[in-house]
């Protein structure tokens, strides 16, 4: 009997969704997307992960009044990250923490989809934001966090997740195009040292986000307070959403420092936080709360890779062992960029199989604890008419020279003190210089 309760139960929400979408279609919404079918919607609703009972239970639900935009974020995370920020909440600079519910839905680098907090209630998202005069955006919209960074490229299956979601939510709510934006555009930031006044560019998030591959129709042609003086806008930003279309496709190293690309540019109300990492070319790191009193905004090299939300991983990312680990908050892209997926970037799992970054298909598809070392050619390998010297010559002992001894031992040169017992099968990568 409770089988069959449960059965009628999703019958009638199931059949209650079909009816809905079908009067939607009678009634010629604008909303609907053609790309999108009835069979994708009720798909896609029925493979939503529900994460709704692990969220922090010091989170307090409010009912939104109103629904007026759906705000996309990129949560410049990996997705076990991700999942643990919006559910359990974040660290705050005076050390405390939030109470979750920053979003109400989460699309993993593959596409999955997780419901995080209901529809109904609101999400804080947005944070300090505004868009045509109206502020604390989170109060009037849902938030959809896409797992990734704003500086690499969103996925394929994310962007069909999210055209599939978006579309379906302008349909409960009754939403054009022009009410989807994105954090980057919405949010804004008091004065600083690069601004005299409220501007746009406190949040960078899913400024890579291109409408089109999500078959969503153009946004804006203006941002409205800025037109309107209530801000002042944010030159690259205005470039990306207001400028020329192809500008904000581009993410090719959009985490460095050049002329035009500065902290604030990269990073928005970020550049001098604690958990905010700047790397020097010259292999120096500094945390943003360090920059001003040792280095000086002004002086940050050019290339300076700038990486966020690096809490608890600026002792992985001091390191200069050349063998890299991956962990919940070190992603491949951390570590490698866009060479994650180059045959000259060697992963070994933590169940022993190694593979080449060609045959990685996402960066975050990786578990914790693989190894990686980046820009290597090999394996060569050890065996008694080839010695570690013969494969490597006066470098055989170097620090950069990674040595496999199997099954799962990964080496480097300068740690080994006896060659002569290395074991059968020892494989020896190269630096590819």
């Amino acid at each position: 009997m409770e089988f069959m309760s449960n059965f009628s139960k999703f019958y009638n929400k199931r059949f209650i969704l079909v009816v809905s979408l079908c009067l939607a279609f009678i009634l010629n919404r604008p909303h609907f997307s053609a790309a999108y079918t009835l069979a994708d919607r009720l798909n896609f609703q029925s493979s939503i992960v529900d994460h709704r009972s692990r969220l922090n239970p010091n989170y307090k639900k409010v009912r939104r009044k109103q629904t007026k935009y759906i705000i996309v974020h990129t949560s410049e995370l990996g997705l076990k990250m991700t999942l643990r920020v919006v559910l359990k909440g974040k660290r705050l600079r005076n050390s405390g923490t939030t109470d979750g519910g920053h979003t109400h839905y989460v699309i993993a680098r593959n596409g999955r989809t997780y419901r995080i907090v209901d529809k109904k209630y609101e999400a804080d998202h947005a944070g300090l934001s505004m868009w045509n005069g109206e502020t604390d955006i989170s109060k009037i919209s849902i938030g959809i966090e896409l797992v990734g960074y704003h500086y690499a490229p969103i996925t394929e299956s994310q962007y069909r997740s999210v055209g599939i979601l978006v579309d379906i939510l302008q349909g409960v709510y009754g939403l054009d195009d022009r009410e989807v934006l994105t954090h980057s555009q919405v949010a804004y930031g008091k004065p600083n040292r690069w601004f005299r006044k409220n501007q746009r560019g406190r949040k960078r998030c899913a400024r890579n986000f291109i409408r089109e591959k999500a078959e969503v129709g153009p946004t804006w042609t203006y941002d409205p307070d800025v037109k309107s003086r209530r801000l002042l806008a944010d030159l690259q930003l205005a470039e990306i959403y207001y400028g020329q279309r192809e500008y904000y496709a581009k993410t090719d190293d959009a985490n460095l420092v050049t002329k035009i690309n500065t902290a604030w540019s990269i990073a928005g109300e970020d550049y001098d936080s604690q958990t905010t990492v700047y790397k020097f070319p010259g292999g120096q790191i500094y945390t943003g709360d360090q920059i001003s009193d040792k280095i000086g905004w002004d002086r940050i090299p050019a290339k300076t890779v700038v990486m966020l939300n690096q809490e608890n991983s600026i002792s992985l990312i001091k390191s200069d062992d050349p063998i890299k680990t991956i962990s919940d908050r070190l992603t491949a892209w951390s570590f490698a960029g866009q060479a994650y997926n180059f045959k000259t970037t060697i992963y070994f799992m933590p169940s022993g199989q190694m593979r080449v970054g060609s045959m990685i298909s996402d960066w975050d598809d990786l578990p914790a604890k693989t190894k990686l070392i980046v820009g290597y050619r090999g394996p060569f390998e050890l065996h008694k008419g080839r010695s570690a010297y013969q494969i490597a010559g006066k470098k055989y002992k170097d620090r950069k020279t990674i040595y496999y001894l199997p099954p799962k031992k990964l080496v480097a040169g300068d740690k080994i003190n006896d060659f002569k017992g290395l074991p059968k099968g020892t494989l020896i990568f190269l630096p590819d210089t």
